[in-house]
């Protein structure tokens, strides 16, 4: 937090010098197309932020970005799981939507995408890192020109890196394998760095070549997108930064008494000394990730593009570090849906703003579109932000959230008082977060005002939250799924709502529909 009062203050010093030296390059941004630098991170839980408030969080790049621009401080991702999340907010759909609800399925080519919008606007939309397409990258793909995607990034930056070293016997991480080993292993309890010093890490090179790309093109308008793949488990950060953070200075979150049932096999046998661990190694993948976030601005500074650019950093949804036992996101708790959110453009977006209204991911591309002076979307689920980034506020703020998670057939819609789930309990789950115990259906209901950890369920208590709030979930579906109009006649409401909340992209790749069995 220090580097950002610091700032203010060296700011508040310069007066109207500072002012001078500012006004023509603010100027300088109107006679020219504005840049659009579109920063995403893999996992990052919107509390694990300095600018939120989190005095562990190592953050000082990010906090800038957001004491310059403006921080949507609750901001809530449309699916916990990253493709059908990532898709979302490309396409400008709710998940079931675009077609893509369940993480191995591939983006349809012919969807209409944030990259093809700003093309036919005249940019060239490039792209550096994890974006989720499930398909291998290509010029072209989704509207974007310059394309490395991830599989092209782990076999350029493999072949350039080679394989991990050996630091005179530190320890560093073994390949990651996820639920083939202990999740004490995958997650990474023991805090173990890669075998990579900063300047040869992955997410390194894909910095590097978002600020090469910006170097080459600085001289003509950009939309270019940096993807990193932090701090997504296992949670990389570089032998130099190793001994970061102690783990015993990490309280466990505590669990509910209703957690017991639901908290999944693989992290039932955690100790608390290797959850403080999972914890420590997830900050200090964290800090890497503001590293080369700052690197990537500092960059944009050097090259006089500042006051042309408007910067946008996101992630694709949040993450749970124990709450509800839980290390992972795949499920419609708080801690695994709010996601950072921030925007700056200097002398078009308000500087130090907080937004403390509700926004969805879905909101991104309608709010770049609109300040970049694109054509919107045709079909466009999401609302513009832009108000709240000139004035501070928009006409009909949002009142509620809606997410999905349709792998475990399970949707829900927050407000400021409640959180409402409901999961159909028809469907097998194979994320491989099974808790032992058959599928069924559930209903919950947390009262938020009196239990924000989302611990006691009342649905039973308040019939008629539920039946309110199970009628605002149908309408949603009813005027957002493109199989709407092939709505079941004759149901009750929880049975349309199981209907809407089964995935139909399953077949896309292998994945068969898996309903509870009758007998």
């Amino acid at each position: 937090m220090t580097p950002m009062v610091t700032r203010r203050r060296m700011l508040g010093s310069a007066g109207a010098a500072a002012a001078a030296m500012l006004a023509p390059r603010v100027a300088r941004a109107t006679d020219r197309k504005p840049n659009l630098l579109y920063i995403l991170a893999d996992d990052h839980a919107g509390y694990v932020l300095g600018a939120q408030g989190n005095r562990r969080a190592y953050t000082p790049n990010l906090d800038r970005l957001a004491s310059e621009g403006t921080r949507f401080a609750r901001n809530y991702c449309n699916s916990p799981v990253c493709t059908a999340s990532r898709q979302s907010f490309l396409t400008s759909q709710l998940p079931h939507s675009s077609g893509v609800t369940l993480l191995g399925t591939p983006l349809a080519e012919d969807k209409p995408t944030l990259a093809r919008q700003l093309a036919a606007s005249g940019y060239e939309p490039a792209v550096f890192g994890k974006m989720h397409f499930n398909t291998p990258g290509r010029p072209g793909l989704h509207g974007f020109v310059t394309v490395e995607t991830e599989d092209m990034v782990a076999r350029d930056w493999g072949a350039a890196a080679g394989p991990p070293r050996q630091f005179n016997g530190i320890r560093t991480k073994p390949k990651w394998r996820p639920f083939e080993v202990p999740a004490s292993i995958w997650l990474d309890s023991d805090t173990l760095p890669e075998g990579y010093k900063y300047e040869n890490m992955e997410s390194t090179w894909v910095m590097h070549k978002a600020v090469n790309y910006m170097r080459e093109h600085k001289d003509e308008p950009f939309a270019l997108w940096v993807s990193f793949r932090e701090p997504h488990s296992p949670f990389n950060f570089p032998i130099e930064d190793r001994n970061d953070f102690n783990p015993a200075e990490f309280p466990v979150p505590e669990v509910g008494p209703e957690d017991a049932e639901q908290i999944p096999l693989v992290f039932r046998g955690l100790t608390p000394e290797q959850k403080q661990g999972i914890i420590a190694a997830y900050y200090t993948s964290v800090r890497y990730l503001d590293r080369n976030v700052g690197a990537v601005l500092a960059a944009l500074r050097a090259l006089g593009l500042e006051n042309d650019t408007l910067v946008i950093y996101m992630a694709d949804h949040g993450y749970s570090l124990g709450q509800h036992g839980r290390f992972e996101k795949h499920v419609c708790y708080d801690p695994a849906l709010r996601v950072p959110l921030i925007m700056r453009w200097p002398g078009h977006i308000r500087a130090g703003g907080v937004v403390e209204d509700f926004t969805e991911s879905v909101d991104v591309p309608p709010t770049l579109l609109e300040m970049l002076g694109a054509e919107p979307f045709q079909l466009n689920q999401g609302q513009s932000l832009a108000g709240y980034l000139r004035t501070g506020k928009v006409a009909e703020p949002r009142q509620s959230i809606f997410s999905e998670y349709l792998e475990n057939e399970e949707a829900c819609i927050r407000t400021d008082r409640w959180k409402f789930i409901y999961c159909s309990g028809k469907r097998f789950r194979l994320d491989g977060y099974m808790t032992g115990n058959l599928p069924r259906q559930t209903i919950q209901l947390f009262d938020l005002q009196k239990d924000p950890g989302e611990f006691m369920n009342v649905a039973d208590q308040h019939p008629e939250a539920v039946q309110q709030f199970s009628k605002q979930m149908l309408e949603i579906f009813r005027a957002t799924h493109p199989q709407a109009s092939e709505e079941p006649s004759g149901e009750t409401m929880n049975a349309l709502l199981d209907w809407y909340l089964r995935p139909r992209d399953a077949h896309l790749w292998g994945m068969p529909y898996a309903f509870f069995p009758k007998s």
